[in-house]
């Protein structure tokens, strides 16, 4: 097996380009280059933890307590009717970067009729950077909970 440098490290580095929507010392968020909705979010912890099961139980929990005021500012930046949550631990259970990640996917009423995700695609850059700003911002309108 080939040992490759970690995307999300690389991009927490600024080595690799990404459509940032937040970053302080412990956490990114950045919109999925191959999203499965319009608006789809990952957050990211900035240090490095291959699985879950690998972050003390303090440090998840931190994670975890960003999860709703990304999810506000997606649904309301993108006009969701709903979103989903997702973690992925592992190669069976379809962890494509081996670095802990929360997604956030916005979910529309007509977007699986079959009762299927929707397909993932490949995001324009523009597009992207779009999502990120507007995002951002309902973000930053938000009152704080601290």
């Amino acid at each position: 097996m080939v040992n490759r440098p970690c995307i999300f490290c690389s991009i927490l580095e600024g080595k690799l380009p990404s459509a940032q929507v937040y970053k302080d010392a412990d956490f990114m968020v950045i919109m999925d280059k191959y999203p499965i909705n319009r608006g789809h979010a990952l957050v990211i912890p900035t240090k490095h933890y291959d699985n879950l099961l690998q972050m003390p139980p303090a440090e998840v929990g931190r994670l975890y307590s960003m999860v709703p005021a990304v999810a506000k500012a997606v649904v309301s930046a993108v006009g969701a009717d709903g979103f989903n949550v997702g973690q992925n631990n592992g190669i069976a259970a379809n962890q494509i970067v081996p670095h802990v990640h929360v997604h956030i996917v916005p979910r529309f009423i007509d977007d699986s009729p079959d009762g299927r995700w929707p397909d993932r695609r490949v995001a324009q850059d523009g597009e992207l950077a779009e999502l990120a700003q507007k995002i951002r911002l309902k973000m930053a309108a938000a009152p704080s909970s601290k």
